[in-house]
């Protein structure tokens, strides 16, 4: 592990990484501090007089418009530049905040939130396509490492914030969520460049092979490759996504206070944020698909665990192995997707990585909660199976 040195607090697997990373994570430590609005978006429609029913509908619209945005933003990314993307989807989604907050009804509430997640999502392809321009391969995982550090960073201050002001009023949450988002895109404006062509001198492609490509995403569609790690990719973050359905209502079947979620949540961020600079560190000598696999199977097994559990210990057993997947795997997938990528396509392929994330979040707060609702629940009354009444089975006459 490197060591840290009394001149730096920056561990030294990220020390050599260019100002265009280290700009891109403080904007991102920036945006998701004030991430405060979707978290506590359902108490804020049971304010405005919701019906549950009338939620459902609002929470599709966002869930939805994460499916539109990554593939709007990659061709953007592509074909405008990454700046301008980041700073159309950063300003469209500070916009949306308020339309959300103004808007007089349930239909335009779902519009708004839409929008919300739509513009907001175009953000991550350019995002990561602007990290492939500046590093070269090799320094790639450690960069989007970096940026998923500072995801993580300003998520775990967001949850211990927005609880805070929103004891104090709704319009605090917007007003913070929708300056936060402004921020960062004067930090894009005025800090960040677009690399010419989005090309390095190594991977120069010709005009023809652009027009041949398209605008489109047959250039990812006709790599094989990508079609079949895109998919792995997927499913696994589909069994990490089930960490934001599963542990609330397994916690909540439990008979545990909310603030026993609260604390299971402090323990993730914890982990994540302590031990991902030395994680990366560790582990960028392996190789990245094997690194992969291993901590998709301590995801996996941590949110199997979630199901055995029925404690305060169980859980927090739960989400520290679950926890450790996130910090192993931290960077690999977006590392390895960007190297797929040619130059003049990297926004596109970017664009496809996170609509897969996209789809996999919608899987499991869709699926995944009507998966645990008719299975867990009615079959186990609610408690874990292993201390489900048994079935009884008819005499026979």
């Amino acid at each position: 592990m490197p060591p840290l040195t009394a001149s730096s607090p920056v561990p030294s697997s990220f020390r050599d990484l260019p100002s265009v990373v280290w700009t891109i994570f403080a904007g991102t430590i920036v945006n998701r501090l004030g991430y405060l609005v979707t978290p506590f978006l359902v108490f804020f429609l049971a304010a405005r007089g919701v019906t549950g029913a009338e939620t459902s509908y609002v929470l599709g619209a966002l869930g939805a418009g994460n499916l539109l945005g990554p593939a709007v933003g990659g061709i953007l990314a592509d074909r405008i530049g990454r700046r301008p993307t980041m700073l159309i989807g950063l300003i469209g989604a500070s916009a949306a905040q308020g339309a959300l907050f103004l808007a007089p009804g349930v239909w335009t509430m779902a519009a708004a939130a839409l929008l919300i997640s739509a513009a907001g999502s175009t953000v991550s392809p350019a995002a990561y396509a602007l990290l492939a321009d500046a590093v070269d391969s090799e320094r790639r995982r450690r960069a989007y490492a970096l940026f998923g550090w500072g995801v993580n960073i300003g998520t775990a201050v967001a949850g211990v914030l927005g609880g805070y002001l929103a004891a104090r009023g709704y319009w605090l949450l917007f007003v913070v969520d929708a300056g936060s988002m402004l921020a960062y895109a004067l930090v894009v404006a005025v800090r960040l460049k677009d690399p010419k062509g989005a090309r390095t001198t190594d991977d120069q492609v010709g005009e023809a092979q652009e027009k041949k490509d398209g605008i489109g995403y047959g250039v990812v569609f006709r790599d094989r490759l990508a079609l079949l790690l895109l998919p792995l990719f997927g499913v696994q973050l589909f069994v990490y996504s089930l960490t934001e359905v599963a542990l609330p209502l397994a916690v909540h079947d439990s008979g545990l206070s909310p603030a026993v979620y609260g604390a299971m949540a402090a323990v993730n961020a914890i982990l994540v944020v302590a031990l991902q600079p030395f994680a990366t560190a560790r582990l960028s000598r392996f190789p990245q698909l094997a690194v992969q696999g291993a901590g998709g199977t301590l995801i996996a097994g941590g949110v199997a665990l979630t199901g055995l559990a029925d404690g305060v210990v169980g859980y927090t057993v739960s989400v520290v192995v679950w926890s450790l997947g996130e910090v192993v795997v931290a960077g690999i997938a977006a590392g390895v997707v960007a190297n797929l990528a040619p130059a003049h396509a990297r926004g596109r392929y970017q664009g496809a990585f996170s609509w897969t994330w996209g789809l996999a979040r919608f899987a499991a707060l869709t699926l995944g909660v009507a998966m645990y609702t008719s299975w867990v629940r009615r079959r186990c009354g609610g408690r874990p199976w292993w201390r489900a009444p048994p079935r009884r089975w008819p005499r026979r006459r």
